[in-house]
């Protein structure tokens, strides 16, 4: 069986992302370039408020990114479909325009980890995404993003974010 093989995205439950909710601070370490070889990061904070949307059958959170550039908004919308047993997680940036939403990356939790995967383009080259959750507690949990050009062979992680849960 080949990586490949390997890494495909659980099935998921409507329940998943309820420890997401509320707010969090959110400790942000960010790769420089992408797929370009580089190993220079950029570490900064942001927040993160989550709310379930339509019965627990979708959730959106809005978050304040502060990077070394600059401070945005972004916002994530999570839509269960329960005949596939899948999330569709989407992610709308507001440095580009309103109408670009990106392709969502789809899967599942098993247990404490979820597993979510799509193929986007990346500076006009096919890739595939990868996002990684991984609850640690109630309180806790880590996002990590990957790119692989080469269809899931090699992965490079490109992103972490480590949520921390605050009163508000």
């Amino acid at each position: 069986m080949t990586e490949v093989e390997l890494e495909r995205a659980p099935t998921g439950h409507v329940e998943d992302f309820d420890f997401l909710v509320g707010h969090c601070r959110v400790r942000q370490r960010r790769l420089v370039g992408r797929l370009v070889g580089s190993t220079t990061w950029e570490e900064f904070d942001g927040e993160c408020t989550m709310q379930k949307m339509l019965g627990g059958q979708a959730n959106v959170d809005d978050n304040v990114l502060n990077p070394p550039a600059g401070t945005y908004r972004a916002i994530t919308i999570r839509v269960f479909d329960p005949a596939a047993r899948a999330w569709s997680i989407y992610w709308i940036d507001s440095r580009y325009p309103p109408s670009r939403i990106e392709n969502p990356v789809v899967g599942g939790f098993d247990g404490p980890r979820g597993l979510f995967f799509s193929d986007d383009e990346w500076e006009g080259r096919p890739v595939r995404t990868r996002f990684i959750w991984q609850i640690d507690d109630r309180d806790s949990c880590r996002w990590d993003q990957a790119l692989s050009p080469d269809g899931g062979i090699t992965w490079e992680t490109n992103w972490y974010m480590d949520f921390a849960r605050t009163s508000a």
